[in-house]
């Protein structure tokens, strides 16, 4: 099954993007997923093409008007019935590599991109749209949220990766940070690759490695540090692991 992406957005000519190189590029080429773009502004209904208008109650900026949302929404969902609407905001909810899976395991997924001061707000319940955040900062437009998450879809999907546990072994996937990589030259500057990592012993590597991923999660994301601790539930990546007596 081809993995189907659908973008709503005023600037079409953004994709497909750097989602046109490397392993996304190469996986659309090779139809394992598809893209298609919709132009908002082909659903305003009068002459000049009208997508948005000033806020209610005033301030500064311009909000996409909703029923043009509302058009081009019903245009793409008509085409691909089964796929989540979500629409970038810096107001939705944090994606996460937990919902990243979850969509790379269905039939694709369309994503409304908002430009200026954002959406109005009646197109979430009106068209049961989900809103999507990819962090606590904002960008210009939705269109480079949406490569975001598509490059995290799509990167998922079977056989874009060389390996299968490319996907696994990384930040998020168990509730951790990835631990630290290193590779030749053995010294460089001065600096070398740690003892454990040339000894050959897996089971020590594995150790150093779980070490590493649990001390700089709790140095730099004390956040996710506090739910991998206190999670009683199976991990992204469906791996199942115990919680140490001393990290209780």
């Amino acid at each position: 099954m081809t993995f189907a992406a659908t973008v709503l957005t005023l600037y079409p000519e953004m994709f497909p993007g750097p989602l046109g190189v490397s392993l996304a590029g190469r996986a659309l080429a090779e139809r394992v997923w598809s893209l298609s773009t919709v132009h908002i502004r082909d659903f305003a209904a009068d002459k000049h093409r009208t997508v948005d208008d000033t806020p209610a109650g005033g301030g500064a900026g311009m909000v996409l008007k909703p029923d043009v949302l509302a058009a081009a929404i019903d245009h793409a969902r008509a085409r691909q019935p089964d796929a989540p609407v979500l629409a970038m905001s810096p107001r939705g909810t944090p994606l996460t590599q937990t919902r990243v899976r979850a969509l790379a395991a269905g039939p694709g997924v369309t994503i409304l991109c908002g430009r200026f001061e954002g959406f109005d707000e009646r197109i979430f319940e009106g068209r049961d749209v989900e809103p999507v955040s990819i962090g606590d900062y904002i960008l210009s437009g939705g269109e480079v949220g949406a490569l975001v998450l598509l490059d995290a879809c799509i990167r998922l999907l079977p056989g874009v990766m060389g390996a299968a546990s490319s996907g696994i072994e990384e930040s998020f996937e168990s509730g951790l940070l990835e631990y630290p990589h290193y590779t030749r030259p053995v010294d460089w500057e001065g600096r070398t690759i740690p003892e454990v990592l040339r000894s050959g012993d897996h089971a020590k590597i594995a150790a150093w490695r779980k070490h590493q991923a649990e001390s700089d999660t709790r140095l730099r994301r004390p956040d996710l540090w506090e739910r991998y601790r206190s999670a009683r539930v199976d991990p992204p990546s469906g791996a199942r692991r115990r919680l140490r007596d001393e990290d209780q």
